[in-house]
């Protein structure tokens, strides 16, 4: 029989399938407020989706490393603060560098914008890296102290 694993494990299994899939989920149902809506064929729709949520499990296991290494043994609600600021921080510079600099991708018309550091910058991929890390934090702290 094998051992029920750590709790650190579970709480760190749970983040990582809540985030892929929440990010899948969101990437898919936000795909109309970008150009590519319009412009693309099915194929690089499909592509930028699944591009796009690679990227966010990369974003998000860097964004609660970097929050675990600063926020040390401070607990669950430091971690997740600082998991979303910095998953925050850096779609917030990504959007502006692919849309302005790289010209990597636009927005259409239906993307509802912020107005941050002189740039409109989309707010669904700003409230993404609030509501799903939020999401995959809350069921990893409640994994961590599951029996």
């Amino acid at each position: 029989m094998t051992e029920p694993a750590p709790h650190w494990l579970r709480a760190l299994r749970t983040y990582v399938a809540l985030i892929a899939l929440g990010n899948l989920a969101w990437e898919i149902l936000h795909l109309p407020l970008y150009t590519i809506w319009a412009t693309g064929t099915r194929g690089e729709q499909a592509f930028a989706v699944l591009h796009c949520t690679g990227g966010d499990v990369l974003i998000a296991l860097a964004a609660l490393t970097l929050a675990l290494v600063i926020a040390g043994e401070r607990g669950w609600p430091a971690v997740a603060t600082l998991t979303i600021v910095f998953g925050v921080a850096y779609t917030t510079f990504s959007e502006w560098h692919n849309v302005y600099v790289r010209r990597s991708w636009a927005y259409s018309e239906w993307m509802p914008l912020l107005r941050i550091a002189g740039y409109q910058i989309g707010l669904s991929p700003i409230l993404q890296w609030v509501v799903v890390p939020g999401v995959a934090l809350w069921a990893a702290a409640r994994a961590s102290v599951r029996p």
